[in-house]
């Protein structure tokens, strides 16, 4: 190569008043804070969330009591005399009405997290992150604790000049009553969320009472900590730094994807304006429709300007749709200078619904619904286990039968007592010892040891096939039954 880039030397500045004849490579350094004077993580500035009144907020607050009543109404549901959702842990096993899922049950419960994974992208990918912004737990218990602040303490303005007082009475019970309030919500969900995994009608009474056991009280003032943490202080922490599915989610985007975006062909340039200013004014000052008002900052949960484009802080909620749309009425301009829209409308285009990658999650959504829809269908409320004495392989009676000891593990998976009958099936002349009709309660394991013998001379080989056959008739008429194979060793 002929051409070189010329380089400058810029020599070291003079030492002691002289100066080198080559120039001194300089380290480059970050210094910290207290040295250089600059920040290189600058602390978190507090957001102090002005509150809107539009559409969007009319929506996500409806979506929020929807979530909030379902959340807390469903672990108070009774059926059949019990809890008609309880994830019971100690006894590994699940109740969901008048299903029981069982730790053998884990394909059921894989394909529900699979179609609500599938669910998530494909509603993310169609219309960005509304599952943040408006069903989220977190932005949900945030926008409450918001609500209360506000009710307490005042406006934004309001909240911003009370913290920057000097602690004195009127600040002190107020912000006394914001926490006490604040625990007060964190307590009850705490209540609530445990109250899936142990029966709510005692927890409430044992807890309030003190008659609740260590672990559910920990796990309770564990989760009182975290709601008024997260919801409370963390806030937009746990959108931006927490969350990994504000990292991942621009794997689902695409240009059709519906976001919160704002129009920068119509809003640039920004300035303040006289709302008596035409068109040609507007125009000989290169203005557009952004008056610069900063109130889409200003309701913004994670503090974010939306009009510097899409960032992975925006949880998609509407605030500053709805903030915007306010000013633009009062300007006497076009709504949605703000708007949900996609890329392809905000260049000119217009936005494809259909579209591979929406069709293809849709496809895999339809097809793992219907494996778990299957799973249901086919799934039946009995199991049976059987364990062999594993302390001898088979020993010889009195009346010189050969006998082998096992087990049976009867789980009714129901949540009604049912009667099983038990046959040995494969087994020539079997003589069948222990109970052949037994009684297990709903959502019971039954271990029933029983014996089988036989003839020697039925005995061909050494490892002999056979199965034992358990059924039994339910309420409505249905035989259910379950054929399990096991072995007949001998010699």
């Amino acid at each position: 190569m002929s051409e070189q880039i010329p380089v400058k030397v810029i020599p070291a500045e003079p030492t002691a008043g002289k100066t080198s004849a080559k120039p001194i490579p300089q380290k480059v350094t970050i210094k910290p804070a207290d040295d250089a004077g600059v920040e290189v993580y600058p602390a978190r500035s507090q957001i102090y969330v002005r509150a809107v009144k539009g559409t969007m907020e009319t929506f996500r607050r409806f979506f929020g009591f929807i979530f909030l009543a379902i959340f807390t109404v469903i672990p108070w549901i009774q059926y059949n005399g019990q809890q008609a959702i309880l994830f019971d842990i100690p006894e590994q096993r699940f109740n969901l009405f008048a299903i029981t899922l069982w730790p053998q049950d884990l394909t059921v419960l894989a394909y529900i997290f699979i179609v609500g994974a599938f669910a998530l992208f494909f509603v993310t990918t169609f219309a960005g992150r509304v599952w943040c912004g408006f069903m989220c737990p977190q932005t949900t218990w945030t926008y409450m604790f918001i609500w209360l602040e506000e009710k307490i303490e005042g406006s934004a303005n309001k909240r911003m000049k009370l913290d920057q007082r000097s602690l004195d009475f009127d600040k002190f019970w107020r912000k006394a009553l914001k926490h006490s309030s604040w625990i007060a919500v964190a307590l009850l969900t705490a209540l609530t969320f445990v109250g899936y995994f142990t029966p709510i009608g005692a927890l409430f009474i044992d807890f309030f009472t003190f008659q609740t056991g260590f672990w559910v009280a920990f796990w309770v003032l564990f989760f009182t900590f975290c709601t008024y943490g997260n919801a409370g202080w963390m806030r937009e922490i746990m959108c931006i730094h927490m969350c990994p599915y504000a990292r991942f989610q621009s794997a689902m985007f695409d240009k059709d994807t519906f976001t919160v975006a704002y129009d920068a062909t119509r809003g640039e340039g920004r300035g303040p304006r006289s709302r008596k200013a035409t068109p040609e004014q507007l125009q000989a000052k290169s203005l557009g429709d952004c008056i610069d008002c900063n109130l889409c900052v200003q309701v913004c949960p994670t503090g974010i300007d939306i009009r510097n484009g899409l960032q992975y802080e925006c949880i998609n909620c509407g605030a500053c749709v709805d903030a915007c749309n306010g000013v633009m009425d009062k300007m006497g301009y076009a709504k949605g200078l703000i708007s949900f829209t996609s890329e392809h409308e905000l260049n000119g285009g217009t936005t494809k619904i259909v579209r591979p990658k929406l069709v293809g999650y849709a496809l895999v959504l339809c097809v793992m619904t219907g494996l778990l829809a299957l799973d249901f269908m086919t799934r039946k409320p009995l199991e049976v286990d059987i364990i062999r004495d594993r302390s001898s392989l088979y020993r010889e009676t009195n009346e010189g039968l050969i006998e082998n000891v096992y087990t049976l593990k009867v789980l009714n998976k129901s949540q009604t007592e049912q009667a099983y009958s038990i046959e040995v099936r494969g087994l020539k002349d079997a003589v069948f010892i222990g109970e052949q009709l037994v009684t297990v309660a709903g959502g019971e394991v039954f271990s029933l040891p029983i014996s089988v013998a036989t003839d020697a001379y039925n005995l061909e080989e050494a490892v002999t096939e056979i199965s034992f056959f358990v059924s039994t008739t339910q309420n409505d008429g249905t035989l259910v039954s379950v054929e399990e194979p096991s072995k007949f060793l001998y010699r």
